[in-house]
């Protein structure tokens, strides 16, 4: 009886389980229809150009026309198979295996995220990042469910249209390749003055491997970086037995400069643009997933195209600042205060005019700020709260620990010069007493110094290393040099740290505002 029972139960169970499965099976298959029915549809002319996308200022002139400046497509019966065999090694090693999807790279991709190896992990083919370019969005953000399905789909479609020969094309000519080239041909021509079938096998890595950050593996601008990636490529490729031993330590062991000529410059926009013109396309990716290089899109920015022209001169010439040398640096933005926009920007002085979006030192953060901080934290809001009068105030640099602990406080010298002024205090950068202010005023306002107090701290720090100030006069529109110490004067400063370091000090009133380079963004 029980037996009779138990098998029962089990039968009901069984049936109450598929019942389900079923109904799950046909609900994520209506959901999936559903999606699908809203993708876009799969055209060739798209997968072959690149729209180009224009960039106004902020009086709504078209100051750039970005992905329409070079273009040299390749035929499929062009392409060495070194260039094939390093991509799909790369970007995706069963390419020729699957049709469009590959569900054993979206089986172990889940399984890592599982176990967190390494953050995210994408499962993305290479017939999908086609698709990915060619019409959505490459933000995180906008990895949903529906655009997932959404490119799946157009991936399965394109394989069954489109032979792997002619997808491989299609994304050789697609993909931007940095300083204005578009598509590995075109990139091939410009770098190394040859056809994709004459480059040797590190130059072919190489290019493989910079269309996932093409800026970033420039070889130009990052030599370093390039070099990591080309020889990652050359490690995918022994690993899928596509070279040998020998092929890949002779390939690893070739300087990343090998063949690579002089640029020669087709932007499409002055060299003075350069520095802005990065951040605004840095910008719209972080807030859009999209990539003006690649996508068609409008762009309204807040860029004063006559004090951008203005700053490349001060920079540029003597006639504003009477430079010692030309190894003398600058990077340097200015500020409307009164509305966080961004007029200009450049990061540093007489910058190659054939290399496209180069770094930008105006917003590099990954240096130290250093004893830059001092008079923001720590000596600034000490007068503006009236823990001291003035930089005259005698402030103490003996042995002391870190409020709380009994970790000493160490100056660089590992010294003490007793009683001092806050003034010799910060044209020495003693820790000791930085430390000390810092325990008065506390860190909740230590983040709120004032303009005026900073006037007085900078005009402290920098009294034995003096500076040039450039401001815009808002009556007629013109930039000037400020032969004097710091004056923060709203509406508009730009200060110009001219170090052999190119040390920025940011505060409040002097800062890099990333988000504030643009006003409005249309999609075409």
């Amino acid at each position: 009886m029980n037996k009779q029972i138990i098998l029962r139960f089990l039968k009901y169970m069984g049936i109450t389980f598929l019942t389900l499965f079923i109904a799950l099976f046909l609900l994520g298959g209506g959901v999936f229809l559903y999606f699908v029915s809203k993708a876009p549809a799969l055209s060739e002319s798209k997968l072959v150009t690149t729209t180009s996308s224009k960039i106004y200022d902020n009086k709504n002139e078209l100051i750039a026309d970005l992905g329409s400046e070079r273009r040299v497509n390749a035929q499929a019966n062009e392409i060495p198979t070194d260039l094939v065999k390093a991509i799909v090694s790369i970007e995706d090693h069963r390419f020729f295996d699957h049709r469009g999807v590959d569900t054993i790279r979206i089986m172990g991709a889940a399984l890592r995220n599982l176990q967190g190896q390494g953050g995210l992990q994408g499962a993305s083919t290479l017939t999908q990042q086609l698709i990915k370019l060619t019409y959505f969005s490459t933000s995180t953000a906008d990895q949903t469910i529906s655009r997932k399905a959404q490119e799946a789909w157009l991936a399965v479609q394109l394989e069954q249209k489109a032979t792997k020969q002619e997808i491989l094309t299609y994304y050789i000519n697609k993909v931007y390749m940095s300083n204005g080239n578009y598509g590995m041909q075109t990139a091939a021509e410009n770098y190394y003055g040859k056809d994709l079938k004459d480059l040797s096998l590190p130059q072919l890595a190489l290019l493989a491997g910079m269309p996932q950050a093409p800026n970033q593996y420039d070889p130009y601008s990052h030599p370093e970086a390039a070099l990591e990636r080309r020889n990652l490529v050359l490690s995918e490729m022994k690993e899928q037995n596509y070279i040998s031993a020998e092929q890949y330590e002779k390939a690893i062991n070739t300087p990343i400069t090998n063949g690579l000529q002089s640029l020669k410059s087709a932007n499409s926009y002055p060299a003075y643009m350069d520095n802005y013109l990065k951040e605004v396309i840095d910008q719209v990716e972080q807030e859009t997933g999209y990539n003006l290089l690649t996508t068609g899109m409008e762009v309204y920015t807040n860029v004063d195209k006559d004090v951008q022209k203005r700053l490349w001169d001060v920079y540029n010439t003597d006639e504003y600042v009477a430079y010692p040398d030309d190894e003398i640096q600058v990077a340097s933005t200015i500020v409307d205060v009164t509305n966080g926009k961004v007029l200009a920007q450049l990061g540093a002085r007489h910058q190659s005019s054939n290399v496209s979006f180069g770094i930008n030192q105006a917003v590099e953060t990954n240096r130290d700020w250093g004893s830059t901080m001092k008079p923001i934290t720590d000596y600034a809001p000490a007068l503006e709260y009236g823990v001291y009068d003035s930089t005259a105030t005698i402030v103490h640099d003996v042995p002391y620990n870190y409020p709380g602990t009994n970790t000493p406080v160490y100056n660089w010298d590992h010294g003490y010069f007793g009683n001092i002024t806050i003034q010799y205090a910060l044209q020495q950068s003693r820790n000791v007493t930085a430390v000390e202010t810092l325990s008065k005023v506390g860190l909740d306002r230590a983040k709120k110094p004032s303009s005026t107090a900073l006037v007085s701290t900078i005009q402290a720090y920098t009294m034995l290393t003096p500076f040039q100030v450039i401001q815009q006069n808002l009556t007629n529109n013109t930039v000037q040099v400020v032969k004097k110490w710091l004056l923060l004067m709203p509406p508009l400063l730009m200060v110009v740290f001219i170090t052999n370091q190119c040390i920025s000090i940011k505060s409040s009133l002097v800062m890099v505002v990333k988000k504030n380079f643009l006003m409005l963004v249309h999609e075409l």
